[in-house]
């Protein structure tokens, strides 16, 4: 297929999602007619550096269908998830040809294979996780499952956790396992913004589970694996080194309520509710939690991750978020614990254009370099021969 092929293709495809949107626009904007608006709650702006801080970017794997979550695990081996259904393997940074595994995705919208988590005793306990949408009664539901790991391959072991709500919008996704030992799931409202307000429903939602799917006696409502609530559509989880403090990336809205923009980073206490959709912004409405960083352009934000790394030493105890439609790699910078002193978006010059395309996941290496993944091949990109990738950040003086 050749270059213009490829994006007249992407084209149609946003169009066509684009007319869903307005259908399910119109529905949940019916949902809600109280809304309290605040503003932004960091007080620096957002500075472009297209080149990134000190840093180069190399190729590290291509050829990737829509990657979504990237896992690495302790002996030269990562695992990435395609959102067709396909978890692939990746051995001292060569692209397996066979699945590590496959799980019967529905991939529609934004639906389908998401996110991974390795067992936080692996490989004493050999479990990798996934979450993904399946059709079930003739509804997108998701669930988290795992798998047995046997090196080259992983069977499928038993379901953790089932009967979550999907969609094919504000599907959630994120998995990942704090330092509590506790394994924590990031669900989307699917377009029904009530939702995120009913703590008897598992959508719009942090959940909060054992290995083993129980529901710890510590969490914050008896006998539920809600954590925090109030969320549209949270996509990113990641734990301050220094504080163990969970900090969490969500998708403002796109239409609903009249409102655009306004995507989140939030710092999650137990049994905070986040207020969506009763709140927009920072407004600082009891009982209502505000975010710490709120960008009123829109920033839909993927994964994140603080650097805790020796590799880039400049960078340490930075978080970093990867971003879609923006197509920026944003660096967000502290002044003690949760007060922003600097925001950068790396290989960007504005809010909507940027070197490598749209952004889904970034994380920490072990061999302390950054690796993010592209997303151009999701419907919603323009593609490039190659895409989608896997990239890795160096110091700008390695010659590894």
């Amino acid at each position: 297929m050749n270059g213009k092929r490829v994006l007249a293709t992407g084209h149609a495809m946003r169009k066509a999602l684009c007319i869903l949107l307005i259908l399910h626009l119109s529905a949940a904007t019916a949902s809600c007619t109280q809304q309290q608006t605040g503003g932004k709650p960091q007080a620096v702006e957002d500075v472009f550096l297209p080149d990134g801080d000190g840093i180069k970017v190399e190729v590290w794997v291509e050829n990737l269908n829509v990657p979504w979550s990237l896992v690495f695990l302790p002996d030269k081996r990562a695992l990435v998830s395609e959102r067709s259904g396909k978890i692939r393997l990746i051995i001292n940074g060569k692209l397996e040809s066979h699945p590590y595994a496959t799980v019967d995705a529905v991939r529609i919208g934004e639906a389908g294979l998401m996110g991974l988590a390795m067992h936080p005793r692996f490989p004493a306990e050999p479990y990798i996780y996934a979450m993904y949408t399946e059709q079930k009664k003739g509804a997108l539901r998701n669930r988290v499952v795992r798998f047995r790991d046997h090196g080259r391959t992983g069977s499928f072991d038993r379901v953790i956790l089932d009967d979550i709500p999907g969609g094919r919008f504000h599907d959630g996704g994120r998995i990942a396992f704090g330092p509590d030992g506790m394994l924590y799931v990031t669900t989307g409202e699917n377009f029904n913004a009530d939702l995120a307000q009913d703590r008897s429903s598992l959508a719009g939602k942090i959940l909060r589970i054992s290995p083993d799917g129980e529901i710890p006696a510590d969490n914050p409502f008896k006998d539920s694996p809600v954590y925090s609530y109030g969320h549209r559509n949270p996509q990113g989880l990641a734990w301050q080194p220094e504080t163990g403090r969970l900090f969490e990336s969500e998708h403002g809205p796109s239409g609903e309520f009249a409102h655009f923009g306004h995507d989140e980073i939030n710092r999650i206490v137990k049994g905070g509710n986040y207020g969506w959709p009763l709140v927009i912004g920072a407004p600082e409405i009891q009982p209502y939690i505000d975010p710490l960083i709120v960008w009123k352009e829109a920033t839909p934000p993927g994964g994140i991750a603080f650097y805790n790394g020796t590799f880039l030493p400049h960078l340490k105890g930075d978080l970093f978020v990867a971003t879609l439609k923006s197509r920026a790699l944003i660096r967000v910078r502290f002044d003690g614990d949760t007060k922003i002193s600097r925001i950068e978006r790396w290989f960007s010059t504005d809010f909507k254009k940027g070197k490598y395309g749209r952004l889904r996941d970034v994380v920490t290496g072990p061999d302390g370099a950054i690796y993010f993944t592209s997303s151009n091949r999701d419907g919603r990109g323009d593609p490039l021969p190659g895409d989608d990738r896997i990239y890795r950040i160096l110091p700008i003086s390695s010659r590894q």
